[in-house]
């Protein structure tokens, strides 16, 4: 269910930019590779991935063993990521107190609108789920912590494009529109109304656009704290959520919802 798995080359820097590793970049996107949906990866595959060279990939494997952030699968001659990177995203989450705030309003909605609730922030060309509530009566499209959507067809996407400032909007899809391989006029025209919508609605929308059974409405929100700006989404099957019913039954209580989690949060 997750986004394609795609990587934002950390080697692309100007060459007078001393302050750049860039061995310490190419060892992170080995680990940033690796998706929700992947149990093992092997060179030829984290290659790919990455964009380097096969040849370098093997060196950066090999020393992420040893220093225990990935696991060398003998038998199959792949990887798979090693509990020393548990450290580096448990620490994130467990000091995220937004996540705290932001669970019992979620779930109240999730419940509501029989749907999924969701809170996410952009990472590249994805977004990434932080927190995650789903309705009991939901049987389908049941996504984590951990998990990639698109950032440009799906509604928690399209609210992080609506809120962040008009040039980092456009540099983020200058970078999008050079990674696609075709349809970007219909990516750009869906991002569009995106941004018609949040002004007019107060919210981002994406039915059928993400994966064509699934519709969904979000907002982004400042959660302070220096945190970059994040979104939640609520969404789930179109047989279940018509867009009608995002719109008019629960777009209120979702904008509410959000803005008490704000409030909250900077107060």
């Amino acid at each position: 269910m997750s986004a394609p798995p795609v990587s934002h080359p950390a080697t692309h820097r100007p060459k007078e930019d001393r302050h750049f590793v860039t061995a310490l970049a190419r060892g992170l996107e080995v680990l940033s590779c690796f998706r929700s949906g992947d149990n093992v990866l092997g060179n030829q595959e984290i290659a790919l991935r990455c964009r380097l060279p096969k040849s370098t990939v093997s060196r950066l494997t090999s020393t992420l063993t040893r220093l225990g952030y990935l696991i060398h699968i003998e038998d199959i001659g792949k990887y798979r990521l090693g509990t020393a990177t548990l450290s580096l995203g448990s620490a994130m989450l467990v000091r995220l107190d937004v996540r705290q705030v932001a669970r019992p309003l979620m779930q109240e909605l999730a419940d509501f609108a029989k749907a999924e609730v969701s809170l996410g922030t952009r990472d590249r060309q994805s977004m990434i789920y932080i927190e995650n509530c789903r309705s009991s009566a939901l049987l389908a499209l049941s996504l984590d912590v951990g998990s990639r959507i698109s950032l440009t067809r799906s509604a928690m996407g399209r609210a992080w494009l609506a809120a962040v400032p008009e040039r980092e909007r456009n540099e983020v899809l200058a970078q999008a529109r050079v990674r696609r391989q075709g349809g970007w006029p219909e990516v750009q025209e869906g991002i569009e109304k995106a941004l018609q919508d949040h002004r007019a609605l107060g919210v981002t929308s994406s039915f059928g656009d993400w994966q064509k059974n699934v519709n969904a409405i979000a907002r982004a929100f400042d959660p302070g704290g220096g945190l970059p700006p994040m979104v939640i989404n609520c969404g789930g099957p179109s047989f279940n959520l018509s867009p009608e019913f995002l719109l008019n039954e629960v777009r209120p209580r979702f904008l509410d919802m959000v803005a008490r989690i704000e409030s909250a949060l900077h107060r």
